[in-house]
């Protein structure tokens, strides 16, 4: 039968196990985190299909559409989750959290990841915030269960826990488009680790060291996980947004996968916030495709259609903006820039708003408010 000490034996052989959380992983048993019911799996899943489920490292989607009743063929929109046991030791080794820290989680959602914190630091030490009250309730129960008593608080992550401050560690489980000042104050002294990003890209953790109200960092990683709830872009069904609608017609010379690699989709990031994009490839074998871009307001769109062999693609746009264009803007400069890969860019965060950066913090080629 599938156990958690199969998990431990998969992610150490992964080599995802930092020596000091070895003794935690092994400890805290995932499946007192994971319902009866989660998605994919009813209450007439195989038993032994249900385990190998909960003991695989991969994420566990616990909840659609904010727990609202969704019918048969409708989106759903994952809310909350179970977290990918490899991802969270990565972001925990980001944290570089040890024994007598003081740490704010944002994002309870099943309680798992806050669960190993109280087994590294001690559970009086960790503080949980959760915006959804049917999910902090089930935290709350599955922590119990497990042994575990933090403090979890229902409110609003992006506002941190005054009452609780200051602490040595902040670490958010969901996607943030920026690091609230409130994190800064809370965490004067210590480290900061999040999904940060865009609607086009946030695919990147940035890991800041706090020092005398300034957060300063990098980027890495290649997370994938929901975004705060009061910062949500769009989602959807790209029928929702194109609904039959004739654009204007166009060409391009730039082969539409190359926009939508790591690094420079990262960088046009950081300019083209609110839009996303979907790869959409034919399924008749011809290796034709159709770069999507959506924007979050429902109200633009465009396509690139990729055909191998060719040395200029089609393109159509459609709305108030001109997707396609604003991409390839930014995409032409990230070329002038010399192509520099994300690792090359951080980020500071200071009073005066978010800086992204490349090289050094004086080179400046994105400022937040």
């Amino acid at each position: 039968m599938t156990t958690q000490r199969q998990l431990v034996e998969t992610l150490t052989c992964m080599g995802a196990v930092p020596a000091q959380w070895l003794d935690t992983v092994a400890a805290v048993d995932r499946a007192l985190f994971i319902p009866a019911v989660f998605e994919g799996h009813g209450l007439d899943a195989a038993p032994e299909d249900r385990l190998r489920s909960v003991y695989a490292d991969a994420p566990v989607i616990t909840q659609v559409n904010d727990g609202k009743p969704t019918p048969d063929g409708a989106f759903r929109l994952f809310t909350s989750s179970s977290s990918m046991p490899s991802i969270m030791l990565e972001m925990l080794a980001l944290l570089a959290v040890a024994p007598g820290h003081r740490v704010l989680e944002i994002g309870t959602g099943t309680g798992y990841n806050a669960a190993w914190l109280c087994h590294r630091v001690g559970e009086s030490k960790v503080t949980t915030v959760e915006v959804d009250t049917a999910v902090r309730s089930a935290a709350v129960a599955n922590l119990k269960r497990a042994g575990f008593q933090p403090t979890v608080v229902l409110g609003k992550g992006r506002d941190g826990w005054r009452e609780g401050a200051p602490y040595d560690r902040i670490i958010c489980t969901c996607s943030v488009r920026g690091i609230p000042r409130a994190w800064i104050e809370q965490c004067p002294d210590g480290r900061i680790v999040a999904p940060w990003g865009s609607s086009f890209f946030n695919g990147s953790f940035v890991m800041l060291t706090v020092a005398d109200g300034v957060a300063y960092g990098s980027f890495s990683g290649d997370p994938d996980f929901m975004w705060d709830r009061t910062q949500r872009g769009g989602s959807g069904r790209i029928g929702e947004v194109c609904r039959a609608a004739e654009g204007v017609a166009g060409v391009t010379g730039i082969p539409p996968q190359n926009v939508i690699q790591d690094d420079p989709a990262f960088f046009i990031g950081l300019s083209v916030t609110d839009a996303r994009y979907r790869w959409c490839a034919a399924d008749d074998g011809s290796g034709e495709a159709t770069l999507w871009f959506l924007s979050d307001d429902k109200k633009s769109w465009a396509t690139v259609e990729y055909v191998p062999g060719v040395d200029t693609y089609a393109v159509e746009q459609y709305g108030p903006r001109f997707l396609w264009d604003e991409v390839r803007e930014q995409f032409l400069r990230w070329h002038e820039l010399g192509k520099p890969e994300r690792d090359g860019f951080g980020l500071t965060v200071d009073g005066d708003g978010e800086r992204v950066w490349l090289g050094g913090p004086r080179n400046v080629v994105r400022a937040l408010p």
